[in-house]
């Protein structure tokens, strides 16, 4: 930073009056943040869903406002306490309670634990760590743990749901580069989009939903990547395969689950919860070098739209009426160093 800067741009959500919350981009004191941690310029960021229910005041994010959300971010150390960071590093910041109950990545610096940060892969740009951000670190894990528990191409089909979101979308391409049939649903009108991904089937809402009432369904999948829970958890898992893994990361449909037994103990269907905020450290390591090495999507550019800071609120508004498709990535530096949004940025 520079001797004379004192503060810095950064989007605040705060409590107008009670139960009303407000985004505005406002200029912060570097003095309020703490010297014992690290200092991080940041360069992106990224929306997630997460982020828009704490920007729209839900209490089961984030306590207490204002309040700085982002649970994603990229960018270079300033300032280290700790020698095993030093002033040049670059770095990731997510997980743990970034953006939640910790100031985020909606700001041209933050601060966090150094316990919080992962280097920033060589082989990868700080845009593109940012096109994958939380949501891709997010289907990586469900992907690495189909391949862990056994699930390969030859087994048959897979199934990702919610498939046009961030998650679902990157889930899909991965699966699909790793020479998967992939079976992809949305809610959206996203066939072209996810074939272009890799998806070789596109079901509707409605065409994959079937009769929840039966504790059965006819075998269908290897693997699942779930990403919105409720009836399409439940119908995915009774559509198992014998032996099959179903990844479960969301909750956007119900949180509530409503099952018997039988798919586990008539057919061994593994059902696995993936979290991305406590993961830890050397796993995120291990999962960021794959996706900046042998999981590296050609088709990310396709994936993504570039925002500014200033336009967070409307892109907010957008995604939690669900009128996303793919990944947001906040630029908070000028200029870009390169675009991702098939070299055009958002205006």
């Amino acid at each position: 930073m520079g001797k004379d800067q004192a503060t810095y741009r950064a989007m605040v959500v705060w409590e107008k009056e009670k139960d009303k919350f407000v985004c505005e981009v406002k200029a912060l004191d570097f003095g309020e943040l703490p010297d014992d941690e690290v200092l991080v310029k940041v360069h992106y960021s990224s929306l997630n869903y997460k982020d828009a229910l704490s920007a729209s005041g839900n209490r089961g994010v984030t306590r207490r406002y204002p309040h700085v959300p982002g649970i994603d971010a990229v960018g270079v150390i300033e300032r280290s306490p700790s020698p095993a960071w030093k002033p040049g590093d670059k770095v990731i910041v997510s997980g743990f309670d970034l953006g939640m109950n910790h100031d985020g990545g909606f700001a041209e610096y933050l601060s966090a634990p150094q316990e919080w940060l992962v280097p920033l892969p060589k082989e990868m740009r700080f845009e593109e760590s940012m096109s994958w951000g939380t949501a891709g670190f997010t289907a990586a894990q469900c992907v690495a743990k189909l391949l862990e528990n056994g699930v390969s191409p030859h087994k048959g089909k897979v199934l990702v749901t919610g498939a046009s979101g961030g998650v679902g979308s990157v889930s899909v391409a991965i699966l699909a580069k790793l020479g998967f049939e992939v079976v992809a649903v949305t809610g959206k009108d996203a066939g072209r989009y996810l074939q272009i991904l890799g998806a070789a089937e596109v079901l509707t809402r409605e065409g994959f939903l079937q009769d929840n009432s039966k504790l059965l369904l006819q075998e269908q999948w290897a693997g699942v990547v779930d990403t919105v829970g409720g009836e399409y958890l439940e119908t995915a898992i009774k559509q198992g395969r014998y032996g099959s893994t179903v990844t479960c990361c969301g909750n956007a449909a119900s949180a509530d689950l409503h099952l018997s037994v039988y798919p586990f103990i008539l057919r061994g269907v593994t059902l696995v919860g993936i979290d991305s905020a406590q993961c830890p450290v050397l796993r995120r390591t291990e999962l960021w070098q794959k996706m900046a090495g042998e999981w590296a999507l050609e088709q990310l550019a396709d994936l993504v739209t570039v925002i500014t800071l200033n336009e967070l609120e409307k892109n907010i508004g957008k995604i939690l009426a669900g009128k996303v498709t793919g990944r947001i990535v906040v630029r908070m530096i000028a200029p870009p160093d390169r675009l991702v949004n098939n070299g055009k940025e958002s205006q």
